[in-house]
């Protein structure tokens, strides 16, 4: 049933997947090193990869998403971008599509009925918490900056545990609704092999 109502989400235009995504008090600490994280801007490129994988990577996202973003150019620096932020943060890059897919079907200015903005559905409480508030949630390397940032830290705080960080990252802890969900778009639409290549 729940999958039925988040595909006919993807159907409404304008609809965005973010739950209720809640503010959680966070140490001094902890909000200074996401500030850090979240205030360097370095230049997006795809480093993490050898260059022959790194293009087998990019062409083959670059297909799978065609549908989604039309224009090739803007389709690539989106997925360059997708690759550098979520390697900056210690994710996988297929895993933060996926999200992006669930979250917003990879629409840059998608807004949910809770306030979340952007491809990564970020809340702006976040942009007080963390950030400055020159921070524009629907700037693309803004948003996965974040979005990135706060998936990461929410792995670190459940030691690794994927289904209750994706669980914290939608305000649906406890829930499988949303991290199957997540799971599902990984693994039919995302996951990379160079073995497949």
């Amino acid at each position: 049933m729940w999958r039925l109502i988040y595909s006919l989400l993807f159907l409404i235009p304008g609809a965005a997947m973010a739950g209720a995504q809640v503010y959680e008090p966070l140490s001094a600490s902890t909000r200074t090193v996401l500030h850090r994280t979240i205030s360097d801007q370095a230049v997006p490129m795809l480093v993490t990869l050898p260059g022959p994988e790194a293009k087998d990577w990019l062409d083959s996202m670059t297909k799978r998403l065609e549908k989604r973003i039309s224009d090739i150019e803007e389709r690539r620096a989106f997925l360059i971008t997708v690759h550098y932020e979520a390697t900056r943060a210690g994710l996988d890059p297929e895993l933060v599509l996926s999200i992006i897919q669930v979250e917003s079907n990879f629409r840059k200015y998608a807004v949910s009925s809770a306030g979340a903005r952007g491809y990564m559905q970020v809340m702006p409480f976040w942009v007080d918490t963390i950030g400055n508030p020159e921070h524009n949630l629907f700037h693309l390397r803004v948003n996965l900056r974040y979005g990135c940032t706060i998936l990461r830290h929410y792995l670190d705080l459940e030691q690794g545990d994927y289904f209750r960080a994706l669980g914290r990252y939608n305000g649906s802890l406890g829930k499988a609704g949303y991290p199957n969900l997540v799971f599902n778009a990984w693994h039919r639409h995302w996951t990379y092999s160079t073995a497949s290549q």
